[in-house]
C-alpha cells in the first residue's frame, strides 16, 4: 500500500511538472505571438498588420498546439482540477478561448479577403489582445484558490463571478503587458534593420520594456500582501533562494534590454524569454505542493496510481517529439522578413 501511495505522489508531481513546463511553452512561443497581434492592433495601415500576420504564418498554430496538450493533461492527469476550475473559471476560459478562435479565424480569413480584409486584420488583433488578458484574469483567480464542498466527490460551490476580483483583473493587465513585450522583440528579430516595422516595434519593445518591470513588481507586491502561502516561502529559511532570483531576473531583463539597444535582436528576444521561464518557475515552486494553492494539493487532486502509470506509459513519449517538431519548424522560418515581402507573402 505504501508502494502504492509512493507512485501514485511521484506521478502527479511527474505530471505537475509537465503540465508547468506544456504551459509555459505556450506562454513562451505564443506569447509572443499574441504580443505581434496586440501591435497590430495599432498598425497604421492594412500592409503593415499582414505583414505580421505573416511573420508568423508558418508556425502560430504549432505554437497553440502546446495549450491543448496542457488542457489534455489536465484532464488526464487531475480531473478534479479540469472540473472544478471549468466551472470557476468558466467566464475568462470563455472568452481566452472565443479570442484565440477569433484570432484563428481571421488568420485564415485575411490571406483571402478583398472587401472583408479590414474587418479580418481587427479581428485577428482584437484576438490577441483578448486572449492575454483574460488568460491572465483566469491564472490570477486560480492563484487566489476557489471554494469547494461536498462529499465524497468535491465540486465548485460558488457563483460565475466569483472569479472576478482587483488582484484577477490586475494579472490580466499584466499578462498583455508581458505579451505585448514579448510580442515587440519578437517582431524585432524578425523584420530586417530599417524596415518599418522593425524601427516601430523597437520603440513599442523599450516602453514595454519599463512597463513590464514595473508589472513584475506590483505583482510581487500585491502577492505577497494577500498570499500567505506565498509571503511565508518569500521570507522563511530559505530567502536568500528568492534573493537570488530576483536578482537573476533583474540580469535577464538588463541583458535583454543592452541586446535591445544593441540591435542584437535575437538575443534580446531570448534573455526576455528566459525572464518568462524565471518567473514562470518561481510561481510554481511557490506553489508547492498545491496545484491550486488552498484549494488542491498535487497528490491530492491527482488520478489513482494505476491510472496515471498508463497514462505516464502512453503519453510521456510524446513530449521530446512533439518539442523536436516545434522546433524544426521555427528553424525553418527562422529568416527575417521585409514589410513588402511579408504582406505580398500574405
Amino acid at each position: 500500500m505504501d508502494n502504492i501511495i509512493r507512485i501514485g505522489s511521484t506521478l502527479s508531481t511527474w505530471w505537475f511538472l509537465l503540465l508547468g513546463l506544456f504551459f509555459l511553452l505556450y506562454i513562451a512561443l505564443d506569447g509572443a505571438d499574441l504580443g505581434a497581434g496586440i501591435f497590430a492592433l495599432f498598425s497604421r495601415d492594412e500592409e503593415e498588420r499582414g505583414a505580421v500576420m505573416a511573420s508568423m504564418a508558418g508556425f502560430w498554430d504549432g505554437n497553440e498546439t502546446w495549450l491543448v496538450v496542457a488542457g489534455g493533461v489536465l484532464f488526464g492527469a487531475f480531473p478534479l482540477v479540469y472540473g472544478s476550475a471549468f466551472n470557476y473559471l468558466l467566464f475568462p476560459l470563455m472568452l481566452a478561448l472565443w479570442s484565440i478562435i477569433a484570432r484563428a479565424v481571421a488568420f485564415e480569413f485575411h490571406v483571402h479577403a478583398i472587401g472583408s480584409k479590414r474587418f479580418w486584420g481587427r479581428t485577428f488583433a482584437w484576438g490577441s489582445l483578448g486572449a492575454p488578458l483574460f488568460a491572465g484574469m483566469a491564472l490570477g483567480a486560480t492563484l487566489q484558490g476557489f471554494p469547494m464542498s461536498g462529499s465524497p466527490v468535491p465540486h465548485y460551490d460558488g457563483s460565475a463571478l466569483t472569479f472576478l476580483t482587483p488582484f484577477t483583473v490586475w494579472v490580466g493587465i499584466a499578462a498583455t503587458v508581458a505579451a505585448s513585450l514579448a510580442g515587440g522583440l519578437y517582431l524585432c528579430a524578425r523584420f530586417e534593420h530599417g524596415d518599418p516595422i522593425h524601427e516601430r516595434a523597437r520603440g513599442w519593445t523599450t516602453a514595454f520594456s519599463y512597463l513590464a518591470l514595473a508589472a513584475i513588481v506590483v505583482t510581487l507586491v500585491w502577492s505577497y500582501a494577500i498570499f500567505p502561502w506565498a509571503s511565508a516561502k518569500w521570507t522563511g529559511p530559505h530567502w536568500w533562494i528568492w534573493a537570488g532570483w530576483l536578482v537573476a531576473v533583474l540580469f535577464f531583463a538588463f541583458k535583454a534590454m543592452s541586446n535591445h539597444s544593441l540591435r542584437h535582436d535575437f538575443a534580446a528576444l531570448l534573455w526576455g524569454e528566459g525572464i518568462v521561464v524565471l518567473g514562470w518557475a518561481a510561481m510554481l515552486a511557490t506553489m508547492y505542493p498545491y496545484i491550486v494553492p488552498g484549494t488542491w494539493t498535487i497528490e491530492g487532486a491527482g488520478n489513482p496510481a494505476n491510472s496515471l502509470a498508463v497514462f505516464t506509459l502512453f503519453m510521456t513519449g510524446f513530449v521530446p517529439v512533439m518539442i523536436m517538431y516545434n522546433w524544426y519548424q521555427i528553424w525553418v522560418f527562422r529568416g527575417r522578413l521585409s514589410k513588402k515581402a511579408a504582406y505580398g507573402a500574405h
